[in-house]
């Protein structure tokens, strides 16, 4: 058991069947490595009882807690934390791993640290992206998870940033704790959907939406404020494009009344939220059938679907944020939040040629394909547990 690297993964919903970024992330790790006989992942599963399982050769255990709001992810990962050091100490596990997603328990994180420590552990610390600047958290909450990214950052042994800017920004911000960072993205599939252009799963939805195959222009993602839809919606409402919009999203009531207040969109029929897509291959082909792709986040690394539309769509028109720009280079379009740029990158966009597109959609692939690829992302972690 001793030459067995042992990883406790904490802060993911769990695996298999949750849809986040963690989530996804912990599945391919556990997938890439489920045959390899130097490692073995213990992954924390939230759930409302207690127990185990295996997936993907993953020890896989089930930590219950009390739904009590916003504070109930902070319970779930000091409780699996508790639990993996619990499981450590009983069964005599050499130089084990705890790494963390995100930075939620900073207040409790030198305790466990402690803990861990005695017991001949590392502690190890995604830092994920701006948690304390997004806008749907209230002041207060916001201010805690600042004050929870600083102490986590001190009492990590090693910081696993998904993205060159989030690793700059601990430096810059934190450089008083001397902080110890490496960079690994956030990975994407890279190959193309299993259904056909012609499949009925595809083209009923097309015909149920009221779009055309390569006549709309698409977004996905969390419907919140700092991913600007405001900002996209308004811009396409401006341009001349006979093209649809097609908002992929999990609609929330108060801000759509907000948007709608603000922009008057219900007015313009070329502007479609067409619910949410959780079928993944339908969703690939939805990406790959669009005729252009918009990303307006704003907040965080690495973005999981950024790396999807460069990896799936033919040509990308991108927020111009150094996270966006980090990802895509010179394969994809940029626009910023100045009234007017979007609108005429859009009509840009229209009056591109054939070869224009395919060169910036080929472009897009190798640069996923090269860098961010699943079996790359897993290999370089590789280098990561294999470097204690």
């Amino acid at each position: 058991m001793n030459d067995v690297q042992h990883m406790f993964i904490v802060g993911s919903k769990g695996i298999p069947g949750a849809y986040g970024g963690y989530e996804t992330f912990v599945d391919k790790l556990t997938e890439y490595h489920q045959n390899d006989p130097r490692f073995k992942y213990h992954v924390a599963c939230k759930g409302d009882k207690n127990g185990e399982f295996e997936y993907h050769n993953a020890r896989c255990f089930i930590v219950k807690v009390p739904n009590i709001g916003p504070a109930q992810a902070i319970v779930y990962d000091v409780e699996a934390i508790k639990q993996s050091i619990r499981y450590i100490r009983e069964h005599n596990i050499q130089h084990p791993i705890v790494y963390c997603l995100a930075c939620r328990i900073g207040p409790f994180a030198a305790k466990l640290k402690k803990q861990i420590q005695a017991l001949g552990g590392k502690f190890y610390v995604n830092p994920d992206g701006h948690e304390w600047l997004r806008a749907k958290w209230p002041l207060p909450v916001r201010k805690y998870w600042k004050i929870s990214e600083c102490l986590m950052v001190k009492q990590a042994d090693l910081l696993v940033c998904d993205s060159k800017n989030i690793e700059k920004y601990i430096h810059k911000s934190y450089g008083k704790f001397n902080p110890n960072t490496t960079f690994i993205a956030y990975g994407a599939e890279i190959r193309r959907s299993k259904l056909a252009d012609n499949d009925p799963k595809f083209t009923q939805w097309l015909a149920d939406k009221n779009l055309k195959a390569k006549d709309y222009y698409l977004v996905v993602g969390r419907f919140v404020p700092e991913n600007n839809y405001e900002t996209m919606i308004r811009e396409f409402m401006l341009s001349k494009t006979t093209k649809s919009f097609a908002l992929i999203t999990n609609v929330n009531e108060a801000f759509l009344t907000e948007l709608k207040k603000k922009t008057g969109f219900d007015k313009d029929p070329r502007i479609k939220f067409v619910g949410t897509v959780y079928d993944q291959e339908l969703l690939m082909k939805i990406r790959e059938q669009a005729y252009g792709y918009f990303h307006g986040h704003e907040v965080g690394g690495t973005n999981p679907s950024l790396l999807e539309a460069l990896a799936s769509s033919d040509l990308n028109l991108l927020l111009n944020v150094g996270f966006n720009k980090e990802v895509g280079e010179d394969t994809a379009i940029y626009w910023n939040k100045t009234q007017g740029d979007l609108a005429n990158t859009i009509e840009k966009a229209d009056a591109m040629t054939e070869t224009e597109i395919k060169a910036l959609a080929e472009a897009s692939t190798k640069r996923i394909a090269d860098a961010y690829s699943w079996e790359f992302i897993c290999n370089e972690y590789v280098k990561v547990w294999i470097r204690l």
